[in-house]
């Protein structure tokens, strides 16, 4: 397994869990984190079905990511401060295309920065002290890391603009009434409740995820008949597949699948 600076990784059952651990800077994206987060996502790209879903969480219980690092921002010049948010692009692209399913399992603050690496997720779930918010505006700043554009994806537009003009904090009650969290546990259930969903997640057709995740990226901002004629290509790809094959052969047999993902 990769050694990192700045993150720990602990596998359990099905599932990779990443660790964010600076606590004594509330995990915050320093310049180093953003440098781990990079590797990660590389070495990640390159393996395949070893792990069957990715935990994102933060160390302690304070946070999952307090935001950016603001000390490091006011050294920046404005074409510095660009690269930095551009090299955050570049991670949470790279996590919605990884082909295993991301849960991001947010115990604290998912402040700025935090709170748009947490929306870079498929989804998210949070213990019952988090918060959320996009609180650039009092720093005459605007979201750099992606929240202006995945946030009204997740909640819509009038809410994520309500956010982020007032940089107004949400608890996690109100995340999830909104819809930009799935689910809400107390803090010691919560990375039970994302290994959890990510064994249930393991027992189907690997390539039938990996699948629908990709498909669905590519739908993201498409009219109906471009999204449907992505789905027509994802579903006739899914027939390619040696679990496809296994799959359908083994409900007509009324047995359980063994899936191989390929």
């Amino acid at each position: 397994m990769e050694h990192f600076e700045t993150l720990t990784l602990e596998t359990r059952e099905n599932a990779l869990i990443v660790t964010i651990d600076r606590p004594e800077s509330l995990n915050a994206l320093a310049l180093e984190v953003v440098a781990d987060l990079e590797r990660l996502v590389n070495w990640l790209s390159d393996s395949g079905f070893s792990y069957r879903g990715i935990v994102l969480t933060g160390a302690g219980s304070k946070a999952f990511v307090a935001g950016a690092n603001i000390v490091q921002m006011n050294e920046m010049s404005p074409e510095q401060a660009q690269a930095y948010g551009q090299r955050m692009h570049a991670v949470t692209l790279a996590l919605e295309e990884l082909q295993i399913p991301v849960i991001a399992a947010v115990n604290g603050f998912a402040l700025g920065g935090g709170c748009e690496l947490a929306l870079a997720c498929d989804f998210i779930y949070a213990s019952q002290n988090a918060s959320f918010g996009q609180p650039e505006v009092n720093l005459g700043l605007v979201p750099g890391f992606g929240g202006s554009v995945r946030l009204p994806r997740r909640i819509g537009a009038g809410m994520a603009r309500e956010l982020i003009f007032t940089g107004r904090r949400i608890d996690a009650a109100e995340a999830l009434r909104i819809g930009l969290v799935n689910r809400v546990v107390p803090g010691e259930e919560l990375l039970e409740s994302t290994v959890q969903t990510i064994n249930d997640i393991a027992k189907v057709a690997p390539t039938a995820v990996a699948n629908a995740k990709r498909a669905m990226v590519r739908m993201e901002g498409q009219d109906t008949a471009t999204a449907l004629q992505i789905e027509a290509e994802s579903f006739r790809e899914a027939f390619t597949t040696a679990d496809s094959v296994e799959g359908r052969a083994a409900f007509v047999q009324k047995r359980a699948a063994q899936f191989e993902g390929k």
